[in-house]
């Protein structure tokens, strides 16, 4: 009778044990969810990309500024944080020993929790000036054309830039890849050099097939190109390579050309046009005017050497349904980190978010000690995230921090939500596919700022010093 009593006594019981435990679960859940992670890179490098001390929200109150997060205001959805792949990058990577390579590329391109999970890169069509020589895919003796591009080939990137991106989507299969080139081979040239000069209107048929055959043969090696723009700044024909393309150029090649090629091939890559200097916005909306070319484009893209942030606003509210890209941005070996961290962040990271664009990329991602390689008249003061010297040694330059702090904590498919900019603090807010939110925040200021991040009705209180960059994640 007493063993039925204890069984009886046991039944009853376990109910309410079950409701404890649940009810205990559901208390852990709600105090981690009641925190917020921290990650500050200081101007003075004093930290980079560490994980502070958890913060806690609660519902004090006091007279600090603060930055309120609206999840209610929804913005672009996002595509990518990354870097140039240039044919010199990938050169550089590949110096290193096997186990260090893997490991290097795991650090970048994964979303494990000591990588920083970068999403989207940029490669050059032929060589940029960050390579070590000038090329195209489609070279001929001087005099000679190739009409029907018989003599077509990846060239030297078989040899650097497919390697490297073959291990990348080994890491990430999602990653999002654009092309640009920063000149047609010569022989369509009217210079008949690798530098400025302007596209032939008799060759731009042949043109749209050379893009053609171009994302063809990287989808042959397992590589899908994702969006190209027809020219890497058509408005800079003093590099090497380089092109002038005028807006009303690259309209009409597009338009009559490149897009209809694109169309009867089958080609779903994107067509972003511009890729060029925000003081100039005429430019994409040159192309985007154009009845005939407006269809095949899906948006534009921006770098910041001239010209402020805000133009990819002006750009968006003149064509709502057109996508924004930020596509370039260096930082320079002349420069002090703290001016480059504070710059960028404010105007690459946080800037191009908050004028719509779907993703933010600095320039190139590797190089050697002496900046190196970059072709006769390239880039010599260009320096990558990644300084990678003759003895193997990986330095993470700037550039690395920068793009760090949204790429390790901003998925592709976030979407930036709302937030107020106050005083000097500078941020962006991002609600992941997970649910989580994140708030990347610049000290803008002379001094460092206490300041209150509000979020459904609880806050939590924070300080920041000048000059520096923190991710809060909860």
């Amino acid at each position: 009778m007493k063993n039925i009593n204890k069984k009886l006594q046991i039944l009853i019981l376990l109910p309410l044990i079950a409701v404890q435990i649940k009810c205990g679960t559901s208390k852990n859940a709600v105090s981690a969810s009641n925190k917020a992670e921290a990650w500050v890179t200081a101007s003075d490098e004093s930290s980079l990309l560490k994980k502070q001390d958890d913060l806690v929200f609660n519902t004090q109150t006091n007279s600090n500024q603060t930055i309120t997060v609206d999840t209610s205001q929804k913005f672009q959805t996002i595509e990518g944080f990354g870097f140039s792949l240039t044919g010199g990058s990938a050169q550089t990577i590949l110096k290193l020993d096997k186990d260090k390579k893997e490991a290097l590329l795991q650090e970048l391109f994964s979303r494990k929790n000591d990588a920083i999970g970068l999403s989207y890169l940029r490669i050059s069509i032929g060589a940029s000036d960050l390579n070590e020589k000038v090329f195209s895919y489609d070279d001929m003796p001087e005099g000679q054309t190739d009409l029907t591009l018989e003599h077509f080939n990846l060239g030297p990137d078989l040899n650097d830039v497919v390697p490297v991106l073959k291990e990348i989507l080994a890491i990430n299969p999602n990653i999002k890849i654009m092309g640009s080139p920063w000149s047609p081979p010569v022989w369509m040239k009217d210079n008949g050099s690798t530098k400025g000069g302007s596209l032939q209107p008799k060759y731009y048929e042949v043109y749209a097939q050379y893009f053609v055959k171009y994302i063809q043969a990287m989808k042959a090696q397992g590589i899908t190109i994702d969006a190209i723009t027809p020219q890497n700044e058509p408005l800079h024909p003093g590099n090497n390579p380089s092109l002038l393309m005028l807006a009303e150029q690259q309209a009409d090649f597009i338009a009559n050309n490149l897009g209809p090629a694109f169309a009867k091939a089958k080609i779903k890559t994107k067509i972003i046009v511009y890729d060029h200097n925000c003081n100039k916005p005429e430019y994409p909306l040159t192309i985007l005017n154009n009845p005939k070319a407006l269809p095949f484009v899906t948006g534009s893209a921006f770098h910041l050497y001239e010209g402020d942030i805000s133009a990819l606003s002006k750009v968006h509210d003149a064509f709502p349904n057109k996508d924004l890209y930020f596509t370039e941005q260096y930082t320079g070996s002349k420069n002090s980190f703290e001016n480059d961290l504070r710059w960028s962040v404010k105007n690459v990271v946080i800037g191009s978010m908050r004028n719509w664009s779907k993703n933010a990329l600095s320039w190139g991602l590797a190089n050697d000690e002496f900046y190196k390689p970059f072709t006769p008249g390239g880039c010599s003061t260009c320096k990558g995230a990644l300084m990678i010297d003759q003895n193997q040694n990986i330095k993470r330059e700037v550039g690395y921090y920068i793009i760090g702090h949204a790429s390790k904590f901003v998925p592709e498919g976030s979407v930036r939500i709302g937030s107020n900019i106050s005083g000097n603090l500078y941020n962006a807010a991002f609600k992941t596919p997970s649910g989580q939110i994140v708030l990347i925040v610049e000290n803008d200021g002379t001094e460092a700022e206490t300041f209150n991040i509000k979020y459904n009705q609880k806050q939590i209180s924070t300080t920041l010093n000048a000059g520096s960059v923190a991710t809060y994640v909860w």
